[in-house]
């Protein structure tokens, strides 16, 4: 049970709704509710599939059909968020549709980069290793609704707020990305980090 709870709680924080939030601020001011709710559900549906893979097959996935080191895929998750949080840090709310780019299929162009991202994907893979099969597709399913629910609840509050002090969000939001991709980045490098030292061992055992 302990080890349901702390991987589901894992995968919840490297979601962070709250920088999603961020950097759907665009999304949340053009769609109505109903709309959005609609498509952020979409969105949480690719995750779930896309996380639940990755848990089942684990590792098998990189060395058998990508033929790569799932240390490689650290590295390069960790220099994607680096340079998302870069942009972030430097750049504000005008990196985000950068970012993000025009995509005709909202629900996936929201998915990715940060909801199915090398931290997520990783964390999956971890998830799978810890819980069996199904206990590990629930801990996925729980922390993407979660994440998703607490996304939907904080549009509710943006567009109940936006009208009277319009001014005060857009200041959060732009603080909130800063502080935020602080964080990201301090992830990131982790990441790279950790891949390297699994690239040293192997190298060492030779």
């Amino acid at each position: 049970m302990l080890d349901f709870v702390r991987s589901t709680t894992l995968l919840f924080m490297l979601l962070n709704p709250f920088l999603l939030v961020v950097y759907m601020i665009d999304v949340f001011d053009k769609l109505p509710i109903p709309t959005f709710r609609s498509v952020i559900l979409r969105a949480g549906l690719i995750s779930i599939i896309v996380f639940s893979a990755a848990a089942v097959l684990g590792d098998v996935l990189f060395r058998e059909l990508l033929q790569a080191e799932f240390a490689s895929f650290q590295v390069f998750g960790g220099v994607v968020f680096l340079l998302i949080a870069l942009r972030f840090v430097f750049d504000g709310n005008a990196a985000i549709k950068g970012l993000r780019g025009e995509s005709r299929h909202i629900a996936g162009s929201i998915a990715m980069p940060l909801m199915i991202g090398p931290g997520t994907i990783g964390a999956s893979i971890v998830v799978g290793k810890r819980l069996s099969h199904l206990n590990a597709i629930l801990s996925i399913s729980l922390a993407v609704l979660a994440s998703v629910s607490l996304i939907i609840l904080l549009k509710y509050i943006h567009d109940y707020t936006k009208a009277r002090n319009e001014e005060l969000i857009q200041r959060y939001i732009d603080v909130a990305g800063r502080v935020t991709a602080l964080v990201v980045g301090t992830f990131a490098i982790e990441m790279i980090m950790r891949g390297l030292a699994v690239w040293a061992e192997s190298i060492a055992k030779g």
